[in-house]
């Protein structure tokens, strides 16, 4: 059974975020991915980056996204 590659993994983990987080648009969920992905550009170890990504990026959206209700 062949792997998916790492962008392959990181674009899934953009459509998962873009559908968690519809208020948001795709640009600002796909800045967030990118930004928490450059964190790990340094890794070694890449089994774990995308987790690690989606992990730290919807922590990001979230406060974003409360942030988005109390303001409205």
């Amino acid at each position: 059974m062949g792997q998916i590659s790492e962008a392959v993994m990181i674009e899934q983990v953009i459509d998962r975020l873009a559908a968690a987080y519809p208020d948001l648009s795709r640009d600002e969920v796909f800045h967030c991915v990118h930004t928490a992905y450059d964190r790990f550009q340094d890794s070694t170890v890449r089994e774990f980056v995308p987790l690690l990504v989606e992990r730290r990026a919807r922590a990001e959206l979230s406060r974003h996204a409360g942030a988005l209700v109390w303001s409205s």
